[in-house]
């Protein structure tokens, strides 16, 4: 005899968030389940995109085609999540409309809703009221020139930065959380009305409630940034405050 499917099969199940990954991440997935521990109401899904190099040319930019993405969120969509992150920072130096589109085309194609590591930032930065801030990032010099260039033209001010000058994505997460420490406090001297970590291949949040504490900035950590606005899109609970005070 078998059983029907009402009575094997149950209608409750917790929040899924889908990311995207790059494929030489190896911070965001750890990172992101250390964000969740505790929690039995949220499920973190992943599909990967080939990304291995940082820099300003159309090799690198190639790796962040819209067409890329999309294949990948019709994979997640199987797992009928409930929202679809590209879990990458490239709109900050690509352009903010970029990271429109990639998340427009996701949705177009999947019907679920889109966000990505930019988008989550510019929405953290209208909630909060964050129109100035010390950005310390792994990329290059000229790549960080980028990303100032591009927040300016939406109306966000670098007031510092600080550039770690690598280029190999892989290495990205191999920078001891500790080393960003003092640069962070560096920067936070500028009274900015946030510090950014913009890299979800570095472990900025394992510092972060560090940081608050000694300098009194708050810190907007990349995976932690996606996260939280995958678990708003998513009408979830929010972060623990230990992972940003702005973002509990």
């Amino acid at each position: 005899m078998t059983m029907a499917q009402n009575d094997i099969l149950t209608d409750a199940r917790p929040t899924r968030i889908g990311m995207i990954v790059p494929s030489s991440n190896t911070c965001l997935e750890p990172m992101t389940y250390r964000l969740l521990e505790g929690r039995d109401d949220v499920t973190v899904h992943s599909a990967r995109i080939p990304v291995t190099r940082i820099a300003l040319d159309a090799g690198s930019d190639q790796q962040f085609d819209a067409a890329g993405m999309r294949a990948a969120a019709e994979l997640l969509a199987t797992a009928d999540v409930d929202v679809i992150a590209w879990n990458g920072t490239s709109g900050s130096w690509l352009g903010i409309e970029h990271d429109r589109a990639i998340a427009d085309e996701i949705t177009r194609a999947t019907g679920i809703p889109a966000t990505t590591s930019t988008l989550a930032y510019f929405a953290a930065f209208e909630r909060f009221g964050i129109g100035d801030i010390g950005l310390l990032t792994p990329y290059t010099q000229d790549v960080n020139d980028q990303v100032v260039a591009r927040y300016a033209a939406e109306g966000i001010t670098v007031g510092g930065q600080h550039a770690l000058g690598l280029s190999d994505n892989e290495s990205f997460g191999r920078v001891r959380p500790e080393a960003l420490v003092d640069p962070s406090i560096a920067l936070a001297e500028g009274r900015p009305d946030a510090l950014v970590y913009l890299c979800t291949n570095l472990y900025g949040a394992p510092i972060t409630e560090e940081v608050e504490r000694r300098t009194g900035v708050p810190v907007l950590d990349s995976v932690a940034v996606t996260l939280w606005h995958c678990l708003d899109i998513a009408g979830s609970a929010l972060l623990d405050p230990r992972w940003g005070r702005l973002l509990g």
